[in-house]
């Protein structure tokens, strides 16, 4: 199962290690068609596993990367830049492994829309951390309390994802990853209205 999963891992970040079947999946694997079909009924059950894998370790290295932290807005904004510039490049601080960024992307919105329960169980690691996070600055007096922070989550990692793995509505194509995560830390942190220079949300 971890031969084909790390198959379709190589397909998806390499552009040209050829197309995303079940037949190339299996031949990169070493592997049979009847052994690929033993393990995953489907490509959508072997991309799912795919992108649960992917999820795993981003979330194991964004807790890595906030670990640097004491405090909690701050270890707020490392999680989503980081998380941001990880969508936009495919790669993670922590791990050499390419993650197969927007390819993936695209298979998260199709999953998000039409599989919603599986999507929940996907993303569950990043919603967890993410969760943690915002409890502890609240708890902090760092950011206002009395919201759910499962749902907060939530639409800051669709959010960001969106926003990473695509160009902007306006048509910004830009590469600056860094800066393009911090602008967004800045309007999740302070909104439109917020104080000018204020270092609290």
């Amino acid at each position: 199962m971890q031969r084909l999963i790390d198959a379709a891992l190589e397909l998806m970040s390499n552009p040209d290690a050829g197309d995303l079947t079940v037949q190339n999946v299996a031949e990169r694997a070493g592997l049979s068609l009847r052994a690929f079909y033993h393990h995953f009924p489907s490509k959508d059950d072997l991309l799912l596993a795919v992108f649960e894998e992917a999820i795993q370790t981003t979330a194991r290295s964004l807790d890595q990367e906030v670990a640097a932290s004491a405090d909690p807005l701050d270890r707020l904004r490392i999680f989503t830049t980081e998380y941001y510039r990880t969508c936009r490049t495919g790669r993670t601080q922590h791990s050499d492994q390419r993650l197969p960024g927007r390819n993936l992307g695209q298979f998260a919105y199709q999953l998000l829309f039409d599989h919603p329960q599986e999507a929940a169980h996907a993303f569950a690691p990043l919603v967890s951390s993410l969760r943690r996070l915002l409890d502890d600055a609240a708890a902090a007096g760092a950011i206002r309390s009395g919201r759910d922070h499962e749902q907060v989550a939530g639409i800051v990692l669709q959010s960001i994802m969106f926003n990473g793995f695509a160009t902007t509505i306006t048509g910004s194509t830009t590469d600056d990853h860094a800066g393009r995560g911090d602008l967004f830390w800045e309007l999740l942190a302070h909104g439109l209205a917020g104080e000018v220079g204020s270092d609290r949300p």
